[in-house]
């Protein structure tokens, strides 16, 4: 065991659907053969992961009869209880099947919106009977090929129905259990409603239970956009919303990779890696990535080692980073502040604006003052490349 082996405490986590993956894209039929919940649990378990997350019909295909469903949910029971696993996260299926060809809670069909609703209430049921303490909702089909077709005004109200209803069942239920909203700007319907972090915060703010919902941004989603994930992630931290993660690797403007996470953007997962480490987010480091289409199981386990064994080098590097003495020398020049403005802090008052209105400021000074951003970056890179 060295230092780049999972634990617990890492709370690494994968979905069923991951390492589940069949190996199907829309191109080729299956090259790997199906698992049963319990046999990718173990598969998990091998691997080293903390947990392992799941759409209601990933467990319990969705027409299960209800003896099917209890021997199903007892069996899952049994193999986290001899692996040690847990489920921190649940989320509803609402896209394959196609009676959500029309999106689930923003379809015109008010018998599909309520039909999203019950499957859904069931769900969560699930979820919070094997432990999820979060919930995802991520919106498929909740979007549009043509705007000829649905009004976003009436999508949106649609949304914010569903949403209300849901909050107030598990506030009813007593159950200790968040909302997490997953953006994605297109793919699988050509527009998705609430395509990025931005969005889904803004629409948080209209729901009559914001507390209750925060967000699950995902690497590929914001890549596909073009979008600084980073960015995004920290935006969500600022807002107090960050309740869940999905990790991954995307190059920007191409289809859902879902790539083994830091395996084609090193740079970006490292800041991302550095970010969630330096605020200290306590919260699962969830895996929602795919092996390759070419992999078998042994090599599906060594996807997943991989995303976990990543995310921990990354985390050293970022440590590194944080004690290295000229890296850190030249964050302190560019930020140094000598208390001049301090009073500016405090924010508004006659008094400050009154000063500042005094102060005096050379401007060929300040555009002239050195920013030695080249350095830094080369030294990041030399970091991550291993010699430094």
């Amino acid at each position: 065991m060295d230092s780049y082996t999972p634990k617990p405490e890492h709370k690494f986590t994968f979905g069923l659907w991951t390492v589940g993956n069949l190996g199907r894209d829309p191109f080729g039929e299956p090259t790997r053969s199906r698992l049963s919940p319990v046999e990718l649990v173990r598969l998990l378990a091998e691997a080293g992961a903390y947990g392992v997350n799941f759409h209601d019909n990933d467990l319990v295909p969705i027409d299960a009869t209800a003896a099917e469903r209890d021997r199903i949910v007892r069996e899952f029971k049994q193999a986290l209880a001899d692996t040690g696993l847990v489920v921190p996260m649940a989320t509803t299926n609402l896209f394959t099947d196609p009676v959500f060809k029309d999106g689930a809670f923003t379809s015109n069909d008010p018998a599909v919106r309520a039909y999203a609703l019950q499957k859904t209430m069931n769900a969560i049921d699930l979820g919070v009977e094997l432990g999820a303490k979060v919930y995802v909702f991520w919106g498929g089909r909740e979007g549009t090929e043509t705007d000829a077709s649905k009004n976003p005004l009436d999508a949106a109200k649609w949304f914010r129905d569903a949403l209300n209803f849901l909050c107030e069942y598990v506030l009813d239920n007593g159950y200790d259990l968040k909302f997490a909203l997953e953006p994605k700007p297109n793919e699988p319907r050509s527009d998705l409603y609430l395509p990025s972090v931005g969005a889904m915060l803004g629409f948080i703010t209209t729901l009559d239970h914001p507390d209750l919902v925060g967000l699950n941004p995902e690497v590929a989603h914001e890549h596909m956009a073009g979008l600084n994930f980073m960015h995004a992630v920290a935006q969500a931290w600022d807002a107090g919303k960050l309740f869940h993660i999905d990790l991954n690797d995307q190059l920007f403007g191409r289809y859902d990779q879902d790539l083994r996470f830091g395996s084609v953007m090193l740079k970006q997962a490292f800041f991302l890696v550095k970010f969630l480490e330096d605020v200290g987010y306590t919260g699962s480091r969830h895996f929602d990535a795919h092996a390759y289409r070419s992999a078998d199981y042994e090599d599906v386990k060594e996807f997943a080692r991989g995303c976990m064994r990543t995310y921990l080098i990354l985390k050293e590097k970022a440590q590194r980073f944080n004690n290295d003495a000229e890296i850190q020398a030249l964050l302190r020049e560019i930020t140094a502040d000598d208390g001049v403005y301090a009073f500016l802090a405090q924010g508004y008052s006659r008094d400050a604006a009154a000063q500042l209105r005094a102060t005096p400021f050379d401007r060929a000074t300040l555009g002239a003052r050195r920013l030695p951003y080249e350095r830094l970056d080369q030294l990041t890179v030399e970091l991550l490349l291993g010699v430094r």
